[in-house]
């Protein structure tokens, strides 16, 4: 039996719950077959047209919070909060950067790539005050996390620990305070 784990969502712009609970991926095997196969990785979500309609949801994923996009026809999910000071992406708008679809932080204006996860800022020659100036990346700096749609249903995959990024700390931090994470 592969299974996925337990999960609730909440809609970002609504305050109440969408669901929760687990969802089973194959539910014709029996319980001594389960004990042979691992269990899977990817935990659900929501429906595809429900996220589609609403463009993004929140869903705890194994306990780390995560914003799942939907934006010109393709899902991209990543941590909740921003690297920078833990601003809540799920408010952030989205805009196009040099052809790349990018979030805007609500508390602080940075920007980051829903695809990658750079986060990006326009760098500025001293020498030439008249440049228009270019986009460029810091690196990736906010955790990504894959997302596959299988039979109208969407599936994120837990994120990989043994990898660092800058938004781990706020990832933990919310996780730790149960959310209570004040603008600064």
């Amino acid at each position: 039996m592969i299974r996925s784990r337990r999960v609730c969502i909440r809609s970002p712009r609504m305050s109440s719950l969408l669901s929760c609970g687990s969802k089973s991926m194959d539910s014709h095997n029996s319980t001594k077959e389960a004990d042979k196969v691992e269990t899977d990785p990817l935990v659900y979500v929501g429906r595809e047209e429900d996220i589609k309609r609403s463009q993004r949801v929140i869903a705890s994923v194994n306990g780390r919070e995560v914003v799942v996009f939907y934006y010109e026809k393709k899902f991209y999910a990543l941590d909740s909060r921003c690297y920078h000071a833990g601003g809540p992406l799920q408010l952030a708008d989205i805009e196009d950067i040099n052809g790349q679809p990018c979030i805007i932080c609500p508390w602080h204006k940075y920007k980051i790539t829903l695809a990658t996860g750079e986060g990006l800022y326009q760098e500025v020659d001293p020498t030439e005050p008249s440049a228009t100036p270019k986009w460029k990346s810091k690196g990736v700096k906010q955790k990504i996390h894959r997302v596959i749609v299988d039979n109208g249903n969407v599936y994120v995959t837990p994120p990989d620990l043994s990898v660092s990024f800058d938004s781990d700390f706020y990832a933990d931090k919310y996780k730790k305070t149960g959310g209570s994470i004040e603008k600064k």
